[in-house]
């Protein structure tokens, strides 16, 4: 083979390995920046793309993605002399590649420094409780602050976290005696407290007994009461009935009476008696006349002289009893 033909043979492989070396493929989340005789060109999004050779170069790869830098801790001040370190945390992600490499110089450095500076102004004007317990914050000032700064520079910043507050150690023994403090106060007052609802609790349950009792009390006197009164009204009840009956039975006895001499009567009547009969039947009647309590007996005419003759009768036999005694 000539020595020509070796050469073109050559150049053809150099020129077929340089164009495939000029094609590049952009990976997804990037971004390349391309210059062209050492200025700007473009800036290449995810896909195939030729580069001219000897024109063109690239000369940055940016990441598009959410990225995350953990700063060294920081010595702070606070506004009452206090010093401390704080580490922080940034969350940022790069919106403007070209902003981003042509923007500022070392964009890490610049944004720690500006993150250092911007939380020493902040912890400045706090004091140290206020330090400690603003976090939130402190968070979304600094995270506002370095959101406007790197504006210009293609980075969103999308938020800053304190990770670590870290005060003197004297402070910090300060800061357990007094949470210790505050924890036995707090123990003395919940127990004090428990105490006090104990006692309540107890000076409630003797008051419900009390008034339990009473009402107890207040109950059983009032059914005793009632019983009594039921009592009462029972025996009054029985009195009563017992008068009723017994006048009832003398009633009945009465009318019994009326009856049985109503029918003596009638008998008598029947019997057509004489004249005699009727008189003796009259002085029968004497003694239960007699009984009453009238002071004067009317006797009727016809009854005298047999009167007379009882009289006379009686004397007789007084004076025979007389003078057989004296014999």
């Amino acid at each position: 083979m000539e020595l020509g033909t070796i050469i073109v043979i050559g150049l053809i492989i150099f020129v077929i390995l340089v164009i495939i070396s000029r094609i590049k493929i952009v990976p997804q989340a990037q971004v390349y920046i391309v210059e062209r005789l050492g200025a700007f060109y473009a800036q290449w999004t995810t896909g195939v793309h030729f580069l001219i050779p000897f024109l063109d170069k690239i000369s940055k790869k940016v990441s598009i993605k959410e990225q995350v830098i953990d700063f060294q801790p920081w010595q702070v001040i606070t506004k009452d002399n206090v010093s401390m370190q704080i580490d922080t945390v940034v969350f940022f992600q790069v919106t403007d590649a070209k902003q981003y490499s042509y923007g500022v110089e070392r964009p890490m450095a610049a944004m720690e420094n500006l993150t250092a500076t911007t939380l020493r102004n902040i912890i400045g004007s706090m004091v140290l409780d206020e330090t400690l317990t603003s976090r939130d914050s402190i968070n979304e000032q600094i995270t506002t602050i370095l959101d406007e700064a790197t504006d210009r520079w293609g980075i969103k910043v999308i938020r800053v976290e304190l990770k670590n507050i870290l005060p003197p150690r004297e402070i910090q023994e300060s800061m357990e005696k007094q949470m210790k403090a505050e924890r036995d106060s707090r123990e003395k007052i919940l127990l004090a407290e428990g105490e006090k609802k104990s006692k309540i609790l107890v000076a409630e349950g003797e008051k419900e007994s009390q008034i339990l009792r009473a009402q107890a009390a207040k109950e059983t006197e009032i059914l005793k009461a009632e019983a009594e009164k039921e009592a009462m009204l029972l025996r009054a009840e029985a009195v009563k009935e017992k008068k009723r009956l017994e006048s009832e039975g003398d009633a009945e006895a009465i009318i019994n009476v009326q009856n049985a001499k109503a029918q003596a009567l009638e008998r008598l009547n029947q019997a057509n008696p004489t004249e005699g009969v009727l008189k003796y039947k009259a002085i029968e009647m004497f003694p239960s006349v007699a009984d009453g309590k009238a002071t004067k007996i009317i006797i009727p005419s016809e009854l005298q002289g047999i009167a007379g003759l009882a009289a006379g009768v009686t004397e007789a036999v007084k004076e025979k009893n007389i003078s057989g005694t004296d014999k």
